[in-house]
């Protein structure tokens, strides 16, 4: 069961307060570049990605916000860190959130005039502690640790709350899963604001996606997580894409097909592992919720995937296509690729 949070509106998207859990993910353009920027949110939007965040270094990368914001359809967050006037121009340029610490932007003068701006133009607020920057009383008090990364993001959000903004979003972030997992844990004990999860600089897109299955995969299992990112060294596109894969494998979303495919074993006739890879590189695109299974024997794989919605079972030299269980027909181990492709396709058709 999901912990009850809030609901927040990030432009159109809603977090928490049981809404659909949202994919995030973050460019890696040159802000400053508009139309490259712009480019990279299609194709994260494309890929399924719900909210994407942006880095804003300096003023002229804030004004290119609004350019970036007329070409895009999906909520933009501006990243900002220690400069206040950044975030008040992020928000006259339309941006639907910022990522920003108000206990890291300067007076009390500051963090007002930045409130008074994101209230007056409903833009919510995220505020983000990663295991490398936590307050120094709260490490005195604590040590590093998971309390020590509560207590620090809890400075910034009680600094937003005398100034009566509860437009909140929490992360709390360490490349360690422990550690993210305990902090998560104690925090939502404590907060009912929505919380975006991940583990951040998890590392590249093979042990990093793993990592955030695992972290990202046992908060939401817990009931534990409003928004997620991967955090991968790459394209974002695949941060997208293993964020999905997180969601369909606990039930929590679905989006595109789901792949099933049998180890093998010395029953197993036909290259499974070429055939299942030119299946996904085929069928990745395809948006509907499907299962997909490929199996390599066809004395079991009808029955073992009897719960997908299409497959094929090799043989010896010749392969079973099967539909919810059934078998449709029989065709060459050449021609399994193509007979699951144009299967799919019909699939993906119907109900449109």
């Amino acid at each position: 069961m999901r912990s009850s949070t809030r609901k927040i509106m990030i432009g159109n998207i809603a977090v928490g307060g049981g809404a659909p859990i949202a994919v995030q993910s973050m460019t890696n353009t040159d802000t400053r570049d508009a139309a490259a920027t712009a480019a990279q949110i299609n194709e994260l939007a494309a890929a399924g990605c719900d909210i994407v965040r942006v880095a804003v270094v300096d003023h002229d990368a804030a004004l290119a916000l609004g350019k970036i914001k007329a070409q895009i359809s999906v909520p933009l967050v501006a990243d900002i860190h220690f400069d206040y006037r950044l975030a008040l121009t992020a928000i006259e340029q339309g941006v639907d959130k910022l990522r920003i610490n108000p206990g890291n932007i300067g007076s009390r003068s500051k963090v007002e005039a930045v409130v008074k701006a994101a209230q007056a133009n409903k833009v919510p607020i995220r505020v983000g502690v990663n295991s490398g920057s936590l307050a120094e009383w709260a490490v005195e008090k604590y040590g590093h640790t998971p309390k020590a990364m509560v207590e620090s993001a809890l400075e910034h959000v009680k600094i937003l709350e005398e100034l009566g903004f509860e437009d909140i979003v929490i992360s709390l972030k360490a490349t360690s899963v422990p550690f993210t997992l305990d902090a998560y844990k104690i925090i939502s004990e404590l907060v009912d604001y929505p919380l975006h999860i991940g583990i951040t600089e998890a590392g590249t897109k093979w042990f990093g996606s793993i990592k955030s299955a695992v972290g990202i995969g046992a908060l939401l299992a817990a009931g534990i997580g409003d928004t997620i990112r991967v955090s991968l060294t790459g394209d974002p596109v695949e941060e997208v894409r293993v964020g999905w894969a997180i969601l369909q494998a606990l039930d929590l979303r679905h989006r595109g097909p789901v792949f099933i495919s049998c180890p093998t074993c010395g029953r197993t006739k036909i290259n499974l592992e070429k055939i299942v890879q030119e299946v996904e590189e085929k069928l990745s695109h395809l948006t509907k919720p499907l299962k997909i299974a490929v199996m390599g024997c066809e004395v079991n794989g009808p029955g073992e995937a009897r719960e997908a919605d299409l497959g094929i079972a090799g043989g010896n030299g010749v392969g079973l296509v099967f539909r919810k269980g059934k078998i449709i027909r029989k065709v060459t181990e050449d021609e399994l690729v193509s007979a699951l492709v144009a299967e799919a396709l019909k699939l993906e058709q119907e109900d449109q």
